[in-house]
């Protein structure tokens, strides 16, 4: 199924819905999608170049972080 056929299945089971819960559920997702979206397309070359410039310093500079450190650190969070 491409994804036309799948917006257009999954519109026709939204205005199925009668709960205002998982309407508004719906709602704040989809609100979160467009402003991820929304921040990514935002940067400029400009600003992801420079991103990536120190990113690539701090790498240089040992300011990084092992990934299994990080992993670590994350196990003990709970």
């Amino acid at each position: 199924m491409n994804i036309e056929a799948r917006k257009i299945e999954f519109i026709q089971e939204f205005l199925k819905l009668q709960s205002e819960e998982a309407i508004s559920k719906l709602e704040e997702i989809l609100k979160k999608e467009k402003s991820s979206h929304k921040e990514t397309e935002q940067m400029s070359i400009q600003e992801l170049n420079k991103r990536i410039d120190k990113s690539m310093k701090d790498s240089e500079n040992g300011r990084l972080t092992e990934a299994k450190d990080l992993l670590a650190d994350i196990e003990k969070w709970s």
